[in-house]
């Protein structure tokens, strides 16, 4: 095939246990588990042709953004050995996101993994076989850690644990045994703020190498896969929720006491937090967790939604940015737009 494109559409994913800290080339410190959302995608089309002398285009929501290709192109150097035909074409590469891009919703998750299906689309295009998710899973992470785990609907875990028999550093798996009351779990970001993130994710994770309480935040996350799919396998919601919500204040904790301390959470989003804190004490099942950002994702069941959305509009909407919320859920994973061969 002398030309082509793909086009993949792939979910962003909010994790309950979190990866914060990295070595190597994008291996994670400690294992962690998400699940994949259904309305916060990122659409990516990858065009290729032949060409003597290869070139990259990246366009973004329809603009050319050259800015973004110092990032693209180290993912395709680390990958050039996994899709070695890709070096023989010139790259055009059009994406655009159903949500507000670098505001702590994962978008680097969602836009690496879309471009890693594509690659590996074209690869099976090429030997005439079917897509290995395992492999796009890897190719992932070597653009964005948390990408790995975007490939799969449902809930995903990356990292080796002994806790999940085939689990690996290298690339994530599907959890395989997920209680019913989990399958249907809705997500409403709440959107405190959708401006860009004022520390990047790539350089919070750097601030894990000598942070003074690295090694105890990476056992507390390895002793929460443990717990957690146990939870997710038993169907407790009152304990995911526990275990959630301690998972996303230490995240934040790990910025607040880095060498160069930082603050992504907004008065918007502490308030938020202590209302649905308050809401479960009072026996509704709502909880919260934080990506790296200031918006918060209100976690809860699919039977409880009418009740959700009479919470928001009543107290919480107005700490949103502009009144902006998502209402996402357990999504199914990526889905293939285009193929033309």
């Amino acid at each position: 095939m002398t030309e082509g494109s793909v086009s993949w559409r792939c979910p962003s994913n909010i994790a309950l246990v979190k990866y914060w800290g990295k070595h190597g080339i994008q291996l994670p410190a400690n294992p962690s588990i998400s699940f994949s959302l259904s309305e916060s995608h990122t659409t990516t089309m990858l065009s290729w042709r032949p060409k003597d002398e290869r070139t990259l285009e990246f366009y973004f929501e329809g603009q050319e953004k050259p800015e973004f290709l110092p990032k693209i192109e180290t993912f395709f150097k680390r990958a050039e050995s996994m899709f070695p035909f890709v070096k023989e074409h010139s790259l055009r590469i059009e994406s655009e996101n159903s949500f507000p891009h670098s505001s702590g919703i994962a978008s680097s998750a969602s836009a690496m993994s879309a471009l890693a299906m594509c690659l590996c689309e074209w690869e099976s295009v090429i030997e005439g076989k079917d897509i290995d998710f395992e492999k796009a899973s890897e190719a992932a992470r070597l653009g964005s850690g948390s990408a790995c785990r975007s490939v799969y609907g449902g809930f995903a875990l990356w990292g080796e644990t002994e806790h999940l028999s085939g689990s690996s550093d290298r690339f994530a798996r599907s959890v395989p045994e997920i209680h019913v009351n989990f399958t249907t779990l809705q997500d409403t970001i709440l959107l405190i703020d959708e401006g860009v993130k004022e520390v990047s994710s790539t350089v919070g994770h750097g601030l894990m190498n000598g942070h003074m309480y690295a090694s105890q935040r990476f056992d507390q996350a390895r002793g929460n896969i443990k717990d957690i799919l146990s939870v997710l396998k038993g169907g407790d919601f009152n304990a995911m929720a526990e275990l959630m919500e301690q998972e996303a204040l230490s995240l934040h904790a790990m910025m607040m006491t880095s060498k160069t301390p930082y603050l992504l959470m907004r008065p918007g989003t502490l308030e938020v937090i202590s209302r649905i804190m308050a809401r479960r004490k009072q026996g509704s099942p709502v909880s919260f967790t934080l990506d790296a950002g200031a918006n918060v994702h209100m976690i809860y069941p699919s039977s409880y939604v009418d009740k959700a959305m009479e919470f928001i509009s009543s107290e919480l909407v107005d700490f949103c940015a502009n009144g902006a919320y998502i209402c996402d859920k357990v999504g199914t994973g990526p889905q293939n737009m285009v193929l033309q061969r």
